[in-house]
């Protein structure tokens, strides 16, 4: 007759098991996250929208650097094509800086000849989410069904992401397909591994917060 294992044997392989089911765990996520960054940068989704909302990014004195030109002409052929009526630039500044991210961008859709009805410059925050908060406030304010984000092929998902958990309805994402982040094919994997902690690292923010009752 076959005697059963005693307890105390059997809780040290549960015991192991869980914590194989816990790595796996730790490590399926990242890679589906990853994979998700790459599956998205490759989409564009030019549909009709309430506004083309451009993140912003780096600028000198007024005048946009490389990346956020980039987003920039993205951003102003979607306008031309009559996607959407209206351009939200977003982006505060930095230290020392005498203007903004997003006030630098209207100038330059201005200059271009964007009616500046047409201009929206959201001139706050110093990350993609606390510049997508007052953006989030806009459109409900304005009752906007969806917008059109436009950023760097890698930052769409991470921004799509943050989107979601503010309830900013979007409609579809337009990502750059020129500029420093598309040009240097060599430093794709850095670009994706960056976005990638940036998602997990923003998830696990949102799960906390629940967790302490501060978001819904």
């Amino acid at each position: 007759m076959t005697r059963r294992a005693p307890r105390r044997r059997r809780a040290p392989r549960l015991v192991a098991g869980l914590l194989v089911l816990t790595l796996l765990a730790v490590l399926a996520l990242p890679a589906f996250v990853a994979l998700r960054v790459v599956q998205v940068a490759g989409r564009d989704e030019r549909v009709p929208a309430d506004a083309v909302v451009v993140l912003g990014a780096a600028q000198l004195d007024g005048e946009p650097g490389a990346v956020l030109e980039a987003r920039l002409e993205q951003a102003l052929s979607l306008y031309e094509e009559g996607l959407a009526p209206v351009v939200v630039t977003t982006g505060g500044n930095q230290e020392g800086d005498r203007t903004t991210e997003a006030e630098a961008g209207r100038a330059w859709l201005l200059e271009r000849g964007v009616p500046e009805d047409a201009v929206v410059a959201v001139a706050e925050g110093g990350d993609t989410y606390d510049s997508l908060v007052p953006v989030a406030a806009l459109a409900r304010d304005r009752g906007w069904d969806g917008v059109l984000l436009v950023s760097d092929p890698w930052h769409v998902y991470r921004t799509r992401t943050m989107a979601d958990t503010l309830a900013l309805p979007v409609a579809g994402a337009s990502p750059t397909r020129s500029g420093p982040s598309t040009d240097d094919s060599s430093r794709k994997v850095s670009y994706v591994v960056r976005e990638t902690g940036g998602v997990l690292v923003h998830q696990a923010r949102v799960v906390l917060d629940r967790a302490r009752g501060l978001v819904g």
